[in-house]
């Protein structure tokens, strides 16, 4: 089905083709002729299955049809949890409405605020905002927002998770309450739930896909490893020249920095990404990547739900992430808009509880695998993962308990309570 169907206008067709897309996603199919109509809506959908269309040209074809004012006002606010994000919604705008005659402005912190308050003051129609630096400007008085016919709530879940529901319902309480308001998510949560209620005015529920289940086209593999090992499996894996544009994941920022210069030593071209980093270094590494400069890119969370990057070949966790959630969203970033994605997972013996979490949050029993070439530590290394139990057995170093009657990987009774998410 061609995007010409939804009755979008000319030049916004024009610039839909102009950026290589033809044919709307599942998301956008169901999302776009609502929003088109002015409803409300709460969209689900895994990560990579093309959310960020599904609200972008409802609100490009809206304002292409109205009667501009002599001076710009912000017309439409799209509200995100990263900057990273936010520049990557601003890139799909200026894309996509290349024939259009709107402006577009991202506003986020870590930059000078300088350039914002000028291009504020000029005028603009879209603003993509981060709630910490659109409160700032909110009580600089430097932004109007009492204008506000659209807003839209991206990666709704993402925010909640990292504290800015407070900040976004101030926002929220400053816009005008005759407006249309689209929440996306990639997963519902019952937060999500309550914050869609206080929010939106009967908004159509569009569900893609099982909730908590990566998109189809990403092929999962787990690798047990010892921890001091998995650098060298890394390494190992690089060998293959199908692995040309990698993501690999780390825990922590010093991981992150630490892998990036193993693999710089061994002459893998690569580029870390992480808050320790400035906005510019940041900006660099993810327009390295993208244009291939960088053969890998090291990253942490903070990238999970920022990073759009077209063609990522492979997904790599080199720490297993420690919420189920958070792995979802990891491996999302490549396989996406129905393009095929490898995603591995090397898993040392203090983090089969985290792999057990997963299991049960995708409802997937995964299978070990070893790496073909790869000389292990231990003769009958790669050793099997722990048995189902629902207390952590004891376990010396990375040492893997062996279970006695039971398979690996066989699925595990949820535990009792949830976990807490460190601040």
């Amino acid at each position: 089905m061609p995007f010409k169907i939804f009755g979008l206008s000319d030049p916004l067709v024009r610039g839909i083709l102009a950026t290589g897309y033809t044919a709307p996603t599942e998301i956008q199919s169901q999302a776009i002729p609502a929003a088109l109509e002015g409803r409300d809506v709460v969209g689900c959908a895994q990560t990579g299955t093309g959310k960020t269309a599904a609200f972008v040209l409802p609100i490009l074809d809206r304002l292409s049809h109205e009667h501009a004012p002599k001076k710009r006002l912000v017309r439409s606010l799209i509200i995100t949890p990263t900057r990273e994000l936010a520049l990557q919604i601003e890139q799909s705008i200026l894309g996509y409405g290349r024939f259009v005659n709107l402006h577009t402005l991202a506003v986020y912190g870590g930059v000078n605020i300088k350039t914002q308050l000028n291009a504020l003051h000029r005028g603009v129609d879209i603003v993509v905002a981060t709630p910490g630096r659109l409160m700032d400007h909110m009580q600089r008085r430097t932004i109007d927002l009492t204008h506000i016919e659209v807003l839209v709530l991206d990666e709704a879940d993402r925010m909640l998770d990292m504290g800015f529901i407070d900040d976004v319902r101030r926002i929220v309480r400053a816009l005008p309450k005759k407006r249309q308001t689209m929440l996306f998510s990639a997963t519902i949560s019952k937060e999500v739930k309550a914050l869609a209620a206080d929010m939106l005015n009967s908004p159509k529920m569009i569900q893609i896909g099982r909730e908590h289940n990566p998109i189809e086209t990403i092929t999962q593999h787990i690798y047990p490893v010892r921890k001091e090992q998995k650098i060298d499996l890394l390494l190992h894996m690089l060998r293959d020249a199908q692995m040309y544009s990698v993501l690999v994941f780390s825990r922590t920022k010093h991981g992150a920095d630490k892998i990036s210069h193993r693999l710089e030593r061994a002459g893998v071209v690569s580029v870390a990404i992480h808050s320790g980093r400035t906005q510019g270094q940041r900006l660099r590494a993810l327009e390295g990547f993208k244009e291939g400069k960088y053969r890998v890119m090291v990253a942490t969370d903070i990238a999970a739900r920022g990073i759009d990057v077209e063609g990522i070949s492979h997904v790599i966790n080199f720490d297993v992430p420690v919420y189920p959630e958070d792995y979802i969203h990891r491996i999302g970033r490549t396989g996406r808009a129905e393009a095929t994605g490898d995603a591995i997972t090397l898993v040392s013996g203090a983090e089969q509880q985290y792999l057990r979490h997963i299991e049960e949050f995708i409802g997937r029993d995964f299978t070990p695998e070893t790496c073909k070439g790869f000389t292990y530590s231990r003769p009958d290394s790669p050793p099997p993962l722990p048995t189902a139990k629902r207390e952590s057995p004891r376990r010396t170093g990375d040492k893997w308990p062996v279970g006695k009657g039971r398979r690996p990987f066989s699925k595990r009774p949820r535990r009792k309570g949830s976990m807490r998410r460190a601040n």
